[in-house]
């Protein structure tokens, strides 16, 4: 089933990182599809909040003329939220500690999104 194989790329990609604190998939409409998250976290709200990020971060990208949206990265001062798209109808949204090494994580987000990718 595609929802167990989705379940183990976020595990794995949660395992790849110390700094990685959790990551979901998420519908292109906001609706959550897997997650592996903290149970402190309300999922609804981080799909919904997500929606939002990556509609704006679109917006953004074609008003401004910079292509095609691929990614959004948010940072505060506690850590990262990473958006990252996973096909037309699928959002990769992955949470990190402030100590995380960007380029590495970004590398990890990738290719767990290239690999979601084949499973949609």
């Amino acid at each position: 089933m595609k929802v167990n194989q989705i379940n183990e790329l976020l595990t794995n990609l949660n395992g790849s990182d110390p700094h990685i604190e959790g990551s979901a998939l998420i519908s292109s409409d906001g609706l959550m599809i897997e997650s592996v998250l903290s149970a402190r976290l309300d999922e609804d709200k981080i799909s919904a909040m997500s929606a939002a990020l990556l509609s704006l971060g679109e917006r953004a990208v074609e008003e401004l003329e910079k292509g095609t949206p691929e990614q959004v990265t948010v940072k505060g001062d506690k850590g990262y939220i990473i958006l990252t798209s996973a096909g037309k109808e699928a959002v990769l949204i992955v949470l990190t500690d402030s100590s995380a090494k960007l380029g590495l994580t970004y590398l990890y987000v990738k290719n767990t999104a290239k690999e979601i990718k084949t499973l949609l």
